[in-house]
């Protein structure tokens, strides 16, 4: 018997009724980034409900998905959630669908000037290297901007954004990937008094004008302060299986074997060898391109090619779900690509849970992503934990 839990990274599907208080009112992920490119053709999607979520919203028919009708007899359930914690984050969203609620909200840094003068005094003398940036930032627009500088003086690109977090950005001959990481402890150690929800190894190759981040990011994120699910199932033997940056995302608790994929292409591949492989447990994803690749660049035309991929994979993989198992697909956060700046957005996200060979329903709109980690709860029959209402 197992569980497949798919994070799609960034991909909401319509603005939450606290949007405002984020400065993301309108936002609509999947919505905008269809009519952005003409349409979306996602045929798994749509059969599995997709299409049927946005008549669940307060939405005008605007709301709708472009290409995405609903489903007249759906083969997955369907429903849409509500995110209670404080933040639109990564950390937020994935603690939040592991059981977990973070109030208040993690630490966010100022846009210019970002970071406290102690803080960086400290940093740079533990490091012994300067700190260059200290202010919010696309990742790619500041390598362009000071990957010049830090060529020539080894000065550490630091850097934020809407979201809770310390990001260090260095060239990989300038500093090799191991000591940015080591540094990058430094920097969590440095942050946790903050309560900062991520602290983020970036490093890049290349020259100036060409310079290209590679795929040995690392998150390096602050610990819960209570058990997730996963820590749960594990310490009852059931075993949790962790594709992506979800090792970082949980500081490594409660994972009993993790490979830590760089793009949604391996994930899927890696994904789909272990439902064929693992005989039970929770095997947990992170796809993580619709984010980093394609929302925080605001292309909407990429990230809706990128779904149309993800859908040809879900039309191969979903035969491997046995009659026990279950497939949970959802969401963080939103990212609407053709919104104002380049940051996550505050959205409804979507439910959509495949069981084989069981009537389909829709499941509302839930008033907490951790009903996710309730649900696993009850699939697995472990107790109650102490937040959510269980879909199962």
């Amino acid at each position: 018997m197992k569980a497949i839990l798919i994070v799609l990274d960034s991909v909401g599907i319509g603005a939450a009724p606290d949007a405002a208080e984020y400065g993301d009112t309108g936002a609509s992920t999947l919505s905008h980034l269809a009519a952005a490119a003409g349409g979306l053709n996602v045929p798994t999607l749509q059969s599995m409900g997709l299409g049927n979520i946005p008549l669940l919203l307060p939405h005008t028919p605007k709301g709708m998905i472009e290409g995405v009708p609903p489903a007249a007899a759906p083969i997955a359930s369907w429903g849409a959630m509500r995110e209670m914690s404080d933040g639109k984050d990564t950390i937020t969203g994935h603690w939040e669908i592991a059981g977990l609620e973070v109030m208040p909200g993690f630490h966010n840094f100022p846009p210019v000037n970002s970071f406290p003068p102690d803080l960086i005094a400290a940093f740079e003398q533990e490091t012994g290297r300067k700190l260059i940036g200290n202010k919010a930032a696309s990742g790619t627009v500041i390598i362009e901007e000071l990957g010049e500088e830090h060529l020539k003086t080894g000065a550490l690109i630091c850097y934020t954004s809407a979201d809770s977090v310390f990001q260090i950005a260095a060239h990989e001959e300038i500093v090799p990937v191991p000591e940015l990481y080591r540094y990058c402890d430094i920097a969590r150690r440095l942050c946790d008094p903050l309560r900062v929800g991520r602290v983020i190894a970036r490093p890049f190759v290349g020259r100036p004008g060409a310079f290209k981040r590679t795929e040995n990011r690392k998150d390096f994120a602050y610990l819960p302060d209570e058990q997730t699910i996963l820590e749960r199932l594990v310490a009852r033997s059931i075993p949790v299986y962790a594709v992506g940056k979800i090792e970082d995302i949980y500081a490594h608790r409660g994972i009993t074997e993790s490979v830590h994929t760089g793009n949604n292409a391996d994930s899927q591949a890696l994904v789909e060898k272990w439902t064929r492989e693992k005989p039970a447990g929770l095997i947990m994803a992170n796809f993580i391109d619709y984010d980093m690749v394609y929302g925080h660049r605001r292309d909407a035309k990429g990230y809706a090619h990128s779904l149309e991929l993800t859908d040809q994979w879900l039309a191969r993989y979903l035969p491997l779900i046995g009659p026990n198992d279950m497939l949970i697909l959802t969401a963080d956060h939103g990212n609407d690509p053709t919104f104002a700046g380049s940051d996550h957005t505050r959205e409804y996200v979507p439910l959509l849970v495949y069981r084989p060979g069981e009537d389909c329903e829709s499941l509302g709109i839930r008033r907490g992503f951790y009903d996710i980690a309730q649900s696993l709860a009850r699939f697995f029959s472990i107790p109650t934990i102490p937040r959510g209402a269980s879909f199962v």
